[in-house]
């Protein structure tokens, strides 16, 4: 028997949010986790508010709602509130009663802000890290650091000289020129109006400037879990500076430990300052040539060359030039290599 397709409505409800969601939904252990790190806080979330007037949206239910915008990738808080309007899931991860209202997306921005200065999102994680549950997932010998750079929220037209006066209110909105071809631009000389603390900066040679912060994330290689990260303004050392910074807390132990990075990280003023930390430096050498390297490679191991090495590269290898190694060996004092073949290991026997 086919079924109506008209739908009227209920006055009650007599399934809850709990029931709704099924046992084995992965946020059922994030919130469990996430509750536990909520409760060691609390003494420190009480501490941002006063101790009269109308109440705020609970700082819990802040944290977690922030949770989701970075899980399911929500681009703004507008669309996060309306995710909570008709999302049961959300609303069960939130706290939220399936007959309460969603808060507005301005309320829930300027209460987020009081969070962020407070510096409750360092303090959130590090008390997600310390648990238990958490902690023996993670390793304590094996890292990984890496940095990207995150696009500020300004214009490229609001990249202005310095001593320059505001433009007056005219064409371009009082924006000034549209047009800046041939001009010369520096974070020395300019600087953004819309957001002051973010410089010019590319990525790589032939790639486009633009205004934008670096990220720097530090990973633990056990379990792949991200255990640390900051926000710097952008300059020639700052993915090393910041790499310094996170990984020193985990290297207070005596035995040595390994930080995995980039060739963007090979320098040898950073070198040497992970080994005085007693952290063994490793990373991955991409060019074919002889070129020289801060990090030295190991001895005694056979590397390959990588897929997309040219035909010339290959035909160099059996001459006897060396590839990507490890990375625990001290650099050549002299600025000299080998040039003859490496040994070869000896056949096995039957």
């Amino acid at each position: 028997m086919r079924g109506t397709d008209k739908r009227s409505g209920e006055l009650f409800s007599y399934v809850g949010l709990e029931q709704r969601v099924r046992a084995d939904h992965p946020l059922r252990t994030i919130r469990t986790v996430v509750n536990e790190a909520l409760d060691a806080l609390s003494a420190e979330l009480a501490g941002l508010y006063s101790g009269i007037g109308r109440p705020s949206i609970p700082p819990e239910m802040l944290l977690r709602a922030m949770l989701l915008q970075a899980f399911y990738s929500v681009r703004s808080e507008r669309q996060l509130m309306e995710r909570l309007e008709f999302d049961l899931l959300f609303r069960w991860f939130v706290g939220l009663g399936i007959d309460e209202p969603a808060w507005d997306h301005s309320t829930f921005s300027k209460n987020r802000d009081r969070l962020l200065d407070g510096d409750i999102a360092a303090h959130f994680l590090s008390a997600v890290l310390a648990q238990s549950r958490v902690r023996r997932l993670l390793s304590t010998e094996h890292f990984s650091v890496d940095g990207t750079l995150i696009d500020a929220w300004a214009s490229i037209k609001s990249f202005r000289p310095k001593d320059e006066p505001d433009p007056p209110a005219g064409d371009n909105g009082g924006k000034g020129s549209s047009s800046f071809r041939g001009e010369k631009r520096s974070n020395a000389t300019h600087a953004s109006t819309t957001d002051p603390d973010a410089m010019l900066y590319r990525k790589g040679p032939g790639m486009e400037a633009r205004l934008c912060f670096i990220g720097h994330g530090l990973m633990e290689n056990r379990s792949g879990l991200l255990i640390d990260a900051r926000l710097t303004c952008v300059s020639g050392h700052a993915e090393r500076l910041a790499a310094l910074e996170m990984i020193e807390p985990h290297a207070d132990r005596p035995r040595a430990i390994m930080l995995g990075a980039d060739r963007g990280y090979d320098a040898a003023d950073f070198v040497e300052e992970l080994r005085t930390l007693n952290v063994r430096p490793m990373s991955r050498r991409t060019s074919v040539a002889g070129a020289r390297r801060s990090i030295g490679a190991r001895r005694g191991m056979r590397a390959t060359p990588p897929a997309c090495a040219p035909a010339s590269a290959l035909k160099r290898r059996s001459a006897g030039s060396r590839w990507s190694r490890g990375f625990d060996e001290p650099s050549y004092a002299d600025g000299q290599r080998s040039t003859g073949p490496s040994p070869s290991p000896p056949l096995p026997t039957t």
